[in-house]
C-alpha cells in the first residue's frame, strides 16, 4: 500500500510523490542488501522483465488489430555510459500507464503487510513458488544504483508517457513525460563501487551467460548479443545437424562435435525441455580429476543455475547441455531450487529417458555405441553401483567380450542370457589383463568343455560392478574362478593315461599338500572342472580373484603377502604332474615339497594375486639347477 503525499519538491507541478510504508522500507532493504547473492543478477532480471513486456505486446497485437507503432521491431537494447556510470535498458514492449506504474513497480508496496516480510524471511524454507509472487526482480537494480529512472508509455491508444524515479530509500515519484515511444526505458545511475556495470565487457559477459536465449534480440550498443538460438525449444524436424553441433560447441565450450545428441521434451509428470550432449572425450580417463557437472538449468529460457550439482545424478556428470522447465519452484531471488521433490521428479524423467535413448543407440548403431562405451562406460558402471532406482536399465547397457564373441566384439547381458543352455542358471565372468591371458589360464577349461559362455572383464571395476549387481533377469552372476562354481559332470572315456588317482590316495595327497603349504592356503581339494591344467586357485565363496586383489590393495604389506590363505587349491587328479607329485611325496619328499610350493605359486600367478615373487624366483633357480644336473 502507498500513500500520495507531498514528501519532497518535484521538478514538475504534475509530479506525484509516494512514500512507502515503514514495513516496505524493510522489504527494500532485504531486496537490495540480502536477497541476491550476486549483484550481476540485476541484468538478468531487467532483461527478463523486458522480454515479458515484449511477449505481452506480441500477444495483444494478435488480439487487437491496428495498434499504433505495431510495425516497430520487438527488441531489447542495452546502452552504457562508462564516463557517467550509466546503465540503461530499453524495450519496445507493452509499456505501462500511470496506474500500472503504481501497481507494477509498487508491487512490494501493494502487498505491504507483515505477512510479506514473514514470507521473505522464511521463503527458502517453504515449498511455495515465490517467483513473481511479489515482483521483486525489478528492485534488484537498487543493489547497484543510487537512482533508478523508468520512462514508459503504454501500447494503448491515446496513452501518454510517464517517468518513475526513486533512490530506493523509501520514496518514489511519478511524473507525466510527454510523447515517449511505446515501451519502457530504465536508467540506472550506478554507485561508485558498482561502476563496473557500465563497462561493455562486463555486461556482454553477463548477457551471454544468463540471457543468451531470450525470445527477442538483445543489443549491446549496435551489436546483437544473443546470436545462438534456444534450440531445445524447437522441434527436432526444424533443426539441422550442423545447428546441433554449433550449439554444442557453444554450450560445452568444445572444439569438436558431440558423440550423441539427446533432444527430449515432456509435459508430464513435469513440463520440461532438454538438449543434452555426450562429449567424445572423457578427461577422467587421462587423470585430469573428477569431471564437473555440465548441464545448465533454465526457466523459460533464462539461466537459473550454471552447472548445478544435484540436478542430475553424479554419474551423469559427463553430459553437457540444457534443461529448461516452466514448473521449477524457485526461491524469490530465482537463484536456487525451492522444491527438491520436484527436482527429483525432473531428474528421474530425464535419466530414464536418456538411458532408453542409449539402449536405442546400442541397437541401432552398435559400433557408435561401442565407441561411447569405451569412452564413458565407467560412468554407467558407477551409476549401477550408486543408483538403485535405475539399476535394471543400466545393467542392460553393460557390454563385455566373451568366450563366444569375436575379439573386439562386445555382447550384452541380455545376449548372454538368450544363448544360455537349458538348465544353466548362472552368468559366468572371468577377469584378466587381456583376452589372450584369460584364454591361456586354467579357468576356462571346464566351461569350454561344456560349451558354456564366459564373459571377459579386463577392468578390475567390472568385477566389482558384476558382484554388486549379483543377478540379471533372475540369473545369478558369478566369477568363473569362484569356489562356488558347480558345473555338470562330464562323462569321459577313461584310459590308463587319464584315469584319476584313486579316491583314498587323492584324499591323502590333498591332506599332505595342505600340511606342506600350511597357512598359505585355506584348503586343498580335488576338482571336477579341470581338464588340461594340473591345478588352480579358487576364491572362497562367490568373491572373484580380482575382488581379492582389490581387497589386498587396501591391506598392509603383511596381509598382502598372506593373501593366498583365503584361496582354495583345486587339483586335477587326472593330470600326469599331479600323479607324479603324489608318487614323489613318498619317494623324494624334499623335492616333492619344492614342486608343491611351485605349483601353488603358479596358481596364484594365474589368479593374479601373487604379490611377492622373491621366494618363487629363488625356488625356480633351485629347480632349474636340479633339472640341469648341477
Amino acid at each position: 500500500m502507498t500513500t500520495e503525499t507531498p514528501v519532497q519538491p518535484t521538478d514538475s507541478p504534475d509530479s506525484k510523490a509516494y512514500t512507502f510504508q515503514a514495513e516496505i522500507a524493510q522489504v527494500l532493504d532485504i531486496v537490495i542488501n540480502s536477497l541476491y547473492t550476486h549483484k550481476e543478477i540485476f541484468v538478468r532480471e531487467l532483461i527478463s522483465n523486458a522480454a515479458d513486456a515484449l511477449e505481452k505486446f506480441r500477444h495483444e497485437s494478435l488480439i487487437q488489430k491496428g495498434l499504433p507503432d505495431s510495425d516497430r521491431a520487438l527488441e531489447i537494447r542495452v546502452e552504457l555510459d562508462e564516463e557517467k556510470k550509466i546503465f540503461r535498458i530499453k524495450d519496445t514492449g507493452i509499456g505501462m500507464t500511470e496506474e500500472e506504474l503504481q501497481r507494477n513497480l509498487g508491487t512490494i508496496a501493494h502487498s505491504g503487510t507483515k505477512s510479506f516480510l514473514k514470507k521473505m524471511a522464511e521463503g527458502a524454507k517453504e515449498d511455495v513458488n515465490l517467483i513473481g509472487q511479489f515482483g521483486v526482480g525489478f528492485y534488484s537494480a537498487f543493489m547497484v544504483a543510487n537512482k533508478v529512472t523508468v520512462e514508459t508509455r503504454s501500447f494503448q491508444n491515446d496513452s501518454q508517457g510517464y517517468r518513475w524515479e526513486s533512490n530506493g530509500i523509501g520514496t518514489y515519484t511519478i511524473t507525466p513525460a510527454g510523447d515517449l515511444p511505446r515501451g519502457t526505458t530504465i536508467t540506472l545511475e550506478l554507485k561508485e563501487d558498482d561502476a563496473e556495470y557500465s563497462k561493455d565487457y562486463r555486461i556482454r559477459d553477463i548477457i551471454t551467460r544468463f540471457s543468451n536465449f531470450v525470445n527477442f534480440p538483445v543489443f549491446l550498443g549496435e551489436e546483437k548479443i544473443n546470436t545462438i538460438t534456444a534450440l531445445w525449444t524447437k522441434s527436432k524436424s526444424q533443426i539441422e545437424e550442423k545447428e546441433y553441433e554449433e550449439f554444442y560447441r557453444f554450450i560445452a565450450n568444445a572444439p569438436d562435435e558431440p558423440q550423441f545428441t539427446f533432444h527430449f521434451s515432456a509435459d508430464a509428470p513435469i513440463a520440461l525441455q532438454s538438449l543434452l550432449f555426450v562429449p567424445k572425450t572423457n578427461m577422467e580417463r587421462f587423470g585430469f580429476g573428477k569431471t564437473k557437472p555440465g548441464v545448465d538449468l533454465y526457466c523459460r529460457k533464462v539461466l537459473i543455475m550454471k552447472h548445478p550439482e544435484g540436478l542430475l545424478p553424479d554419474w551423469l556428470r559427463f553430459l553437457r547441455g540444457v534443461i529448461d522447465s516452466e514448473d521449477l519452484p524457485l526461491n524469490i531471488s530465482r537463484e536456487s531450487l525451492q522444491d527438491s521433490r520436484l527436482i527429483g521428479k525432473l531428474s528421474k524423467v530425464i535419466v530414464s529417458r536418456f538411458l532408453k535413448f542409449l539402449g536405442e543407440q546400442a541397437e541401432q548403431n552398435p559400433e557408435k555405441y561401442k565407441e561411447f562405451y569405451a569412452t564413458n562406460g565407467q560412468f554407467l558402471k558407477e551409476g549401477l553401483v550408486q543408483d538403485f532406482m535405475h539399476r535394471d536399465e543400466l545393467a542392460k547397457l553393460l557390454r563385455f567380450e566373451s568366450s563366444k564373441s569375436e575379439p573386439g566384439k562386445m555382447v550384452s547381458l541380455q545376449e548372454y542370457v538368450s544363448r544360455m543352455a537349458e538348465g544353466q542358471d548362472k552368468i559366468y565372468f572371468i577377469n584378466g589383463p587381456t583376452r589372450a591371458a584369460i584364454e591361456a589360464g586354467p579357468y576356462l577349461e571346464a566351461f569350454a568343455a561344456r560349451d558354456i559362455e564366459v564373459l571377459y572383464t579386463f577392468d578390475s571395476i567390472d568385477d566389482f560392478v558384476l558382484n554388486n549387481l549379483a543377478n540379471f533377469q533372475e540369473k545369478a552372476i558369478i566369477s568363473a574362478d569362484s569356489g562356488e562354481v558347480e558345473l555338470p559332470e562330464l562323462k569321459e572315456v577313461e584310459t590308463p593315461e587319464n584315469a584319476p588317482l584313486p579316491e583314498d590316495r587323492a584324499a591323502a595327497f590333498c591332506e599332505w599338500l595342505k600340511g606342506t603349504l600350511g597357512d598359505h592356503v585355506a584348503s586343498v581339494k580335488t576338482s571336477k572342472r579341470l581338464k588340461d591344467s594340473p591345478a588352480l586357485a579358487s576364491t572362497e565363496g562367490t568373491m572373484s580373484s580380482t575382488m581379492q586383489r582389490m581387497m589386498m590393495t587396501m591391506g598392509d604389506e603383511g596381509k598382502q603377502a598372506d593373501a593366498g590363505k583365503f584361496m582354495t587349491l583345486e587339483i586335477n587328479p587326472r593330470h600326469p604332474l599331479i600323479k607324479k607329485l603324489e608318487f614323489l611325496r613318498t619317494n623324494d619328499e624334499a623335492f616333492a615339497k619344492q614342486l608343491a610350493e611351485q605349483l601353488y605359486d603358479n596358481t596364484l600367478i594365474a589368479a593374479g594375486i601373487l604379490t611377492d615373487p622373491r621366494t618363487l624366483v629363488q625356488r625356480m633357480n633351485q629347480l632349474l639347477s636340479k633339472a640341469a644336473g648341477l
